[in-house]
């Protein structure tokens, strides 16, 4: 069982690189399970691409823009949840 919890908005979206930029609510590592989702866009995938100032890292902090390698069309606006088991 997953529980979602809202770590972000999208502010922007890079169509020709796939990458949007998210502005942190809560803090994000790499290879955390995520959800997008807005009025039309719904997605999952793996926060395997985070950079800031074009620079790779780890782990952002909430309060942090970052850019993030999305696998699908996002939209200004959409929320980013990460996905937490609960089970």
């Amino acid at each position: 069982m997953m529980k979602e919890k809202k770590i972000g908005m999208i502010t922007h979206y890079f169509t020709h690189l796939g990458v949007a930029v998210v502005k942190l609510e809560d803090d994000l590592s790499r290879d955390d399970e995520i959800m997008i989702r807005g009025k039309t866009t719904s997605f999952r995938q793996m926060a395997s691409s985070i950079q800031i100032d074009k620079k790779s890292i780890e782990y952002a902090k909430a309060g942090q823009s970052v850019g993030l390698k999305v696998v699908d069309r996002v939209r200004e606006g959409d929320f980013v949840y990460k996905l937490i088991d609960i089970t």
